[in-house]
């Protein structure tokens, strides 16, 4: 029967689709008795003949069943399959049309091939950490947003980005550092191939920077104006800046880091390589320390003649791995210690959702910025935390503590890197842009029309003029079919208590490491 434009079966009629099932039925019909009776050598040449046609019989079966059953769909939607099973389905997904840069080249058209796609309702309530989604839109849940309050957030905004009928439109401000822009509007552009038809009209100002600026202090107390939205992507509690996916999950050519989905495999096999116990037994750390004072001061907690702060950490000069081939900065490669430390960079770091993957314990350096998916994450369960003030001791105390307790320090790297493999997969990253988008343009006051400097933008008019790692990367990422299902079912938003609750948890933990990492020191000094 056909169901939500899928074919179902029931597990009695897939088994019928077994060679062993059609030969059985096929002894049965009244071809049986004349093969039966044919020459043993005429009977081997024409027994496929005859399975040929009777496939095309069943065929043509099926599909006049399939007509009949469509007619009285109500009905058969009440029914139930033999013996209490369900029923078998196969999902069927038309693909998108493949590129054409010949075609685009001769006319610089973008295509018109992306249609409304009839998906399965969702089976699956998205992660806990797209409740976030409404307190980032929170400030403009009661007075919507207005032309006014989008032309204002333009001040710092690399480009601004129109989706009318499901296609998009671009007028450029300025160019950001390295290819942000570029692969940010090529995930938005996948977004709409993987749900066609399914993001409202809508325009938003993105900025590419790392910092958030708009400052929540600006906009308290009465007369004030509402504040512009402005998507990028980290905030701080201080800001309103609107959280969205970073560019790294469709690949970052400049370093070689690949498109997330096929990172995400490379990295759970790297777990594999090396059992945790088998680790070495310290907190590894690579990366640039020139970008921030407070790398610069984790650098200081090396180990040395005189100290060893249990901190193996090495500086990472892109320059030269970019001459090398990037042999040295393999992310699978680096699942060797048991603890990986995270800390900021001059804002929030990509890196985050590498090391937390790694199935390592993460030390995490007290943050100042989130990004998306970290507001998820819970002290003493997805990582340890680490003071930002008392960076060397605070690291030699954890892995102190790891190695006597290796049992739960196992536990936390393990819950992470479950955790970034099953709720932070590129599935997830694509339904909280949908998610996040649509409530966006729910609070819509005006209708968005195409600015006067924007240019329709496509697939085709980004990877037909790409070239090296950024065509690759492109290539790596296309949605090639629409999904089969809704997205994921939104959670309900954080009522006051439930959201006091979470950050309460969240800071007890804190503050029970902290405790017991000042008794550690005081039995050290006793001992001493």
């Amino acid at each position: 029967m056909r169901k939500n434009n899928e074919v179902v079966f029931t597990p009695q009629q897939e088994e019928n689709h077994e060679m062993v099932g059609n030969f059985r039925h096929f002894k049965d019909s009244i071809w049986w008795p004349v093969v039966k009776s044919l020459p043993r050598s005429t009977a081997v040449l024409l027994f496929p003949v005859m399975l040929i046609i009777g496939a095309f019989a069943y065929t043509r079966t099926l599909d006049t069943h399939r007509m009949f059953s469509g007619a009285s769909s109500s009905k058969s939607a009440q029914s139930t399959t033999p013996y209490g099973t369900s029923p078998f389905t196969v999902s069927i997904r038309k693909p998108i049309a493949p590129l054409n840069c010949t075609a685009y080249n001769l006319t610089g058209t973008c295509p018109t091939n992306l249609q409304d796609h009839q998906n399965s309702p969702a089976t699956a309530t998205c992660p806990d950490y797209f409740r976030w989604i409404h307190e980032d839109l929170r400030p403009w849940a009661r007075t919507g947003i207005t032309q006014d309050m989008v032309e204002r957030a333009k001040q710092t905004a690399n480009f601004r980005l129109i989706i009318l009928k499901g296609r998009a439109y671009l007028e450029t401000y300025s160019r950001p550092y390295q290819t942000r822009d570029v692969f940010s509007i090529w995930g938005i552009l996948q977004l709409l191939r993987r749900y066609p038809g399914k993001i409202p009209d809508l325009e938003l100002m993105f900025d590419c920077e790392d910092w958030p600026v708009v400052l929540a202090d600006r906009y308290n107390g009465p007369n004030v104006e509402q504040p512009p939205p402005l998507f990028r992507y980290c905030g701080n509690d201080a800001t309103l800046d609107i959280v969205f996916p970073d560019w790294s999950f469709w690949g970052w050519a400049e370093i070689n880091i690949k498109p997330w989905h096929i990172l995400l495999g490379e990295l759970k096999e790297g777990t594999t390589r090396i059992p945790w116990l088998n680790r070495e037994p310290y907190a590894y750390w690579k990366g640039n320390p020139a970008v921030a004072q407070t790398r610069q001061d984790l650098i200081k907690c090396n180990v040395s003649e005189n100290q060893d702060w249990n901190a193996r950490l090495f500086a990472q000069d892109w320059f030269r791995e970019s001459q090398e081939g990037f042999n040295k900065s393999d992310l699978p490669s680096q699942c060797t210690y048991r603890y990986k430390v995270y800390i900021e960079g001059s804002a929030w770091s990509v890196s985050q959702k590498y090391i937390l993957s790694c199935d390592s314990t993460t030390l995490l350096v007290k943050p100042k910025y989130y990004d998306f998916f970290t507001r998820g994450l819970i002290p003493v369960h997805h990582y340890w935390p680490i003071k930002d003030d008392d960076k060397c001791r605070s690291i030699k105390f954890a892995v102190d503590w790891g190695n006597n307790h290796k049992q739960r320090a196992h536990q936390i790297g393990k819950v992470a890197s479950d955790f970034i493999q099953e709720e932070v997969k590129m599935d997830y990253v694509y339904d909280y842009m949908f998610h996040l988008l649509n409530s966006y343009a729910k609070l819509f006051r005006y209708k968005p029309s195409i600015s006067a400097n924007a240019t329709e933008l496509c697939v085709e008019s980004m990877v037909c003029e790409a070239e090296g790692s950024v065509k690759k990367f492109m290539m790596e990422s296309l949605v090639k079919v629409p999904a089969n299902t809704d997205p994921c079912t939104m959670p309900v938003p954080f009522d006051p208590p439930t959201l006091y609750a979470t950050l309460q948890r969240k800071e007890s933990s804190i503050q029970q490491v902290e405790s017991w990492e000042k008794s550690y020191w005081d039995n050290q000094t006793i001992t001493s």
